[in-house]
């Protein structure tokens, strides 16, 4: 069972990265689901945030998993599963500004790791996953709706107009208002 109120003994292990608290207790980080060492490097989580437990079978039965930074028990998730955990929340939060510091913090891993096990296990940079998961909503967007290019682009998580005509021109070999046109173009005729 976790402590539902942290110990300030505790909690000010966890601000220090006090590595003398690593044999005494676990942390887990209720927004990510991830459980570490009191020494861990990760970024201090908001208080409110954290259960604390006393081993790493107790954090596991709570549905937490073991940070892959600090590896707590010597735990660590395999690399697809780890990289799942990431494409998922990317895929729900693609319309948000991402980078990969914020991937590394939240999914406990150094950015170089991060980027060379997910180019690894998915064939592309996280950069690139991105920018398909953002060009593939702005694609339905155009096929469905009214909206304006700049609109559909800033609803897909693209940082300005420029940048996403551009982008989309490059992966897909036309422009976005060329490719509603055509898109339209092909509804019309069959019918």
């Amino acid at each position: 069972m976790a402590y539902e109120q942290i110990p300030e003994e505790y909690w000010n292990a966890i601000k220090d990265c006090d590595k003398s608290y690593d044999d005494l207790f676990l942390y887990g980080v209720k927004t990510t689901g991830i459980f570490c060492r009191p020494s861990c490097r990760s970024k201090v989580p908001n208080i409110g945030n954290v259960a604390i437990f006393q081993n790493a079978a107790q954090a596991l039965a709570e549905n937490f998993r073991p940070c892959k930074r600090c590896k707590p028990e010597g735990l660590s998730l395999p690399a697809e599963e780890w990289i799942k955990q990431i494409t998922v929340w990317i895929d729900q939060h693609y319309c948000a500004p991402i980078t990969l510091h914020q991937l590394g913090d939240l999914f406990h891993g150094s950015p170089y790791h991060l980027q060379r096990v997910f180019k690894r296990v998915t064939g592309k940079s996280p950069t690139e996953y991105i920018q398909d998961i953002r060009l593939e909503k702005a694609v339905h967007m155009l096929e469905a709706g009214e909206q304006s290019i700049a609109d559909v682009g800033a609803s897909a998580g693209f940082p300005s107009t420029p940048y996403f005509i551009s982008l989309f021109k490059k992966k897909l070999g036309t422009t976005p208002a060329a490719y509603r046109n055509k898109t339209r173009e092909e509804r019309k005729n069959e019918h």
